[in-house]
């Protein structure tokens, strides 16, 4: 995105140059999905869509924010004096909820500022739109204010954020994902004991495409606290018998063994998705890491078969791409990605097979779906930056 059409678009809105430019990538799970909040493993990436905003000091304590993405609801004014949720601020919660969260916690943020907010990321997309702005929101506050708090610290607020300010009941990985980013790797995270390390994803002549159904889904009215709830029955069964304090402490083979103590036919497939994804994940990066792409790319399709027949997320539009795309030639795999519901799903594609694939995609996904999916190529990038006006991202 041009850095310029962001500068232009502040003055438009505030009649003022702005001070400073940042951005936030979206991110992406190359797999381990719904296990953040089972306390097991996922491997996601940060990626080069994102959000970008322009920021202005003001000499009051006012804050005034403005998204070219949903120009209709305007600018939205709040106080640094009240910072509570308020659902008529919209969108601008999540940025405010950041805002709020740091002063809550002792850090001075002395006067108030504009924000002009524009994103290429898909809205309600499944790519973390909330996590990007969270995280850029946080960063900024940290650079302007000079606040020195710990990268690791502002992806805990923003997943406190989601869960405390929001009422989305989710894991840390998005927020992890974007907070943490590093060009050209994924991050293997095991959300049991919030251990992480690097891991470089090389793809040879395959890129990733992320597929969009263009059906849109707000988390916090899908079935994802469901989901969730769902899990927690599982694992509450399941401690009757062992010592575990989530889904993720368990091998395929102890589940199977102990599945009886669940005795619920849903609740055990839900569990089931949580420890057979998590043994996955794991067996992913030793694939990589061997850079055997064929296996990695079986795992990542059966992520997506666990996710439609035991997890039940995926629905009739993700379907539909994955399984157009799991037709093509020269894709290595293809599953959702996100909460499911509508959104995304990826695919890793040879380059010279792109436009094909989106072809004959888009054709079958258009004949059955009734309207088009859009696609991106996406590049692995670095977490959230200050751009130095005047030097193209």
């Amino acid at each position: 995105m041009d850095t310029n059409t962001i500068l232009q678009g502040y003055k438009n809105i505030f009649n003022e140059s702005a001070d400073k430019l940042f951005f936030s990538p979206g991110r992406i799970n190359l797999i381990g999905e719904h296990t953040d909040y089972n306390g097991g493993n996922v491997f996601p990436c940060a990626i080069s869509l994102g959000t970008y905003a322009a920021f202005g000091n003001r000499d009051d304590q006012t804050i005034k924010m403005y998204s070219e993405n949903l120009p209709d609801t305007g600018v939205i004014t709040v106080s640094l004096d009240d910072l509570k949720y308020n659902k008529s601020d919209d969108w601008a919660n999540y940025p405010k909820g950041m805002i709020y969260l740091i002063t809550q916690a002792g850090y001075k943020i002395n006067h108030g500022f504009n924000l002009y907010i524009q994103g290429n990321l898909p809205d309600g997309a499944g790519l973390s739109s909330s996590a990007s702005i969270e995280l850029l929101m946080g960063n900024i506050l940290n650079d302007v204010f000079k606040l020195g708090i710990d990268q690791l610290d502002l992806v805990k607020m923003g997943q406190q954020n989601e869960n405390n300010y929001i009422g989305v009941n989710s894991g840390i990985m998005d927020e992890f994902a974007v907070g943490m980013g590093k060009k050209n790797q994924a991050i293997l995270l095991d959300t049991n004991i919030m251990e992480y390390h690097y891991a470089p994803v090389e793809l040879g002549n395959h890129v990733i495409v992320i597929m969009n159904t263009n059906k849109h889904r707000a988390l916090a009215d899908s079935k994802y606290n469901e989901r969730r709830s769902q899990c927690e029955k599982a694992l509450a069964l399941l401690q009757t018998k062992l010592n575990i304090k989530s889904l993720g402490q368990l091998s395929i083979d102890e589940f199977d063994r102990n599945s009886y103590l669940i005795n619920d036919d849903t609740l055990i497939r839900r569990a089931r998705h949580a420890v057979f994804e998590n043994q996955r994940t794991l067996k992913a990066i030793k694939y990589l890491k061997d850079n055997d792409l064929v296996n990695f790319g079986k795992l990542v399709n059966a992520s997506h078969i666990s996710l439609h027949y035991d997890y039940e997320v995926t629905g009739i539009e993700l379907d539909t791409l994955v399984e157009a795309a799991w037709q093509q030639d020269g894709v290595l795999g293809a599953r959702m990605v996100g909460a499911g519901f509508g959104g995304c799903a990826i695919a890793f594609v040879e380059k010279d097979k792109v436009e094909n694939f989106k072809l004959n995609v888009g054709k079958i996904y258009q004949e059955k779906i009734g309207y088009a999916a859009d696609f991106y190529i996406a590049e692995i990038s670095d977490g959230p930056s200050e751009i130095k006006i005047g030097v193209e991202k």
